[in-house]
């Protein structure tokens, strides 16, 4: 059983670059990492990559191991949950642009009676924009159609958060009983 100690001493040696230190300490820790890693993640490969990564940031000294806060077990276990939680965001991140991609390569034909339809939303929809105050209008416009986030709105129109994610909730407000009004689903 490895203790605290002899593992702070293999640590400052793995500093200073000792590569059989670095050895004793994957020796010690790898089942420990890979258990957790596969836990956290379900998926073996992974598991065997945080691994891999986790000690190459002892090697590289990625983020130091302070004694005062805590067991160095219980560092390398934050490490390592944090290197699994990066590896399944990056994963995640690379899912969802292939689905993306996937999906934009689908050829959808829209019908005439389809293509009306969308026409006959558009026109209402401008309609009822058309029907907002003016500030409304102005602020609908840069956070639906320029894609601008309310932060954004509020410093380029000088105008306080508050009152633009105010405008914004009584725009939409207003858009969806217009809309109601004039008899259409709107999804």
């Amino acid at each position: 059983m490895p203790n605290d100690r002899q593992d702070i001493e293999l640590y400052q040696q793995v500093l200073a670059k000792d590569s059989t230190a670095l050895r004793q300490l994957y020796q010690q820790y790898e089942k420990l990492i890979y258990s957790f890693s596969y836990k956290m993640t379900g998926d073996r490969e992974i598991a065997e990559e945080v691994i891999q990564e986790v000690f190459m940031k002892l090697w590289k000294k990625h983020s130091p191991y302070d004694h005062s806060k805590g067991k160095f077990s219980s560092w390398l276990l934050t490490m390592t949950r944090n290197t699994c939680l990066d590896s399944l965001r990056r994963r995640k991140k690379h899912e969802s642009v292939e689905y993306i991609e996937k999906d934009s390569l689908q050829v959808t034909y829209e019908t005439p009676a389809d293509q009306l339809e969308w026409k006959e939303k558009g026109t209402a929809i401008r309609d009822c924009i058309q029907s907002l105050k003016d500030d409304q209008q102005r602020i609908v416009q840069l956070f639906y159609f320029k894609g601008l986030t309310q932060q954004s709105i509020a410093e380029s129109t000088d105008t306080p958060l508050g009152t633009v994610k105010g405008r914004i909730r009584l725009a939409l407000k207003h858009l969806h009983t217009c809309l109601k009004g004039k008899g259409g689903t709107f999804e």
